[in-house]
């Protein structure tokens, strides 16, 4: 009897984490989702910049919510409330999944943190700013990655996929909040999109490929929340996130998928050339 696939997809209440959830179940798979939201009702909008005026705002979306939309698919959801800063959490997430469901096919490393000096200006930044956004974008995902790979080697196949910035490629045409993005922010993800090459380097031989997966300008609930025009808006467009969660269980199923090993994978480009939405 062949095995019900199983995917843990990270950062999944809301935006790109959810519609990739959601896209994997319709592809077969049993998904592990994990997000600090556990209710609805409960997301709040953390400010990301020392110079920001703006209040907390409740943002919609919740591992309960995707769970339940998960399971109208006909798939089994197993919701593992995790946040990125918390180690003990990040490290425990993949074994709650294994013990729970004894595999996981497919690992999607989606969840960022978002909070403060994510769009601080250099002169703005603190030490301890900087480190929470490596820890959380880079050290915290890599000690997560660990935990999933041994289980994928001994099954001798897996697929991780780890999602990047464009900001890691290209220089901000403004400051962080008139137009441009935080150095920290980039620096960090720039750290994380390394990942993938030095996996599929290691493991590749052995049946575990990795990917990077570029989601273009998503403009998620929380910025939706924060800001009702949102900045980037004009200047690199808007994305739906189902574009990049359609690549994703492409990535994640086809037989040829290797052949974006190593490469830059713009979602939105990629959806429209694979004719998956």
């Amino acid at each position: 009897m062949t095995q019900t696939k199983v995917a843990l997809v990270t950062g999944a209440s809301r935006g790109i984490g959810k519609a990739t959830a959601l896209k994997l179940a319709e592809a077969g798979f049993d998904v592990a989702i994990t997000a600090r939201t556990e209710r609805e009702g409960e997301g709040r909008a953390d400010a990301n910049s020392v110079r920001s005026e703006e209040a907390a705002v409740v943002i919609p979306g919740s591992l309960e919510t995707t769970a339940a939309e998960i399971e109208a698919r006909g798939r089994r959801a197993l919701s593992v409330r995790m946040d990125l800063l918390d180690r003990d959490a990040v490290v425990a997430a993949p074994r709650l999944v294994l013990d729970h469901w004894g595999r996981i096919v497919v690992l999607v490393n989606n969840a960022i943190f978002q909070g403060g000096g994510t769009m601080d200006r250099i002169l703005d930044l603190t030490g301890e700013a900087m480190e929470r956004l490596v820890r959380g974008n880079y050290v915290h995902q890599v000690l997560l990655t660990q935990r999933v790979v041994p289980h994928m080697v001994e099954r001798g196949s897996g697929r991780i996929i780890n999602m990047v910035s464009a900001s890691v490629r290209i220089d901000p045409p403004a400051p962080p909040g008139a137009g441009g993005w935080g150095i920290g922010y980039s620096a960090s993800k720039a750290a994380f999109g390394r990942v993938a090459g030095g996996l599929n380097a290691e493991f590749a031989e052995r049946g575990v490929y990795a990917f990077n997966v570029d989601p273009g300008n998503v403009i998620t609930e929380k910025r939706r929340a924060v800001r009702a025009k949102d900045p980037f808006e004009d200047d690199f467009g808007s994305d739906p996130p189902e574009a990049t969660g359609a690549v994703i269980a492409w990535l994640a199923t086809a037989d040829d998928a290797v052949r974006f090993v190593g490469k830059w994978n713009y979602a939105p480009k990629l959806a429209g050339e694979l004719e998956v939405l």
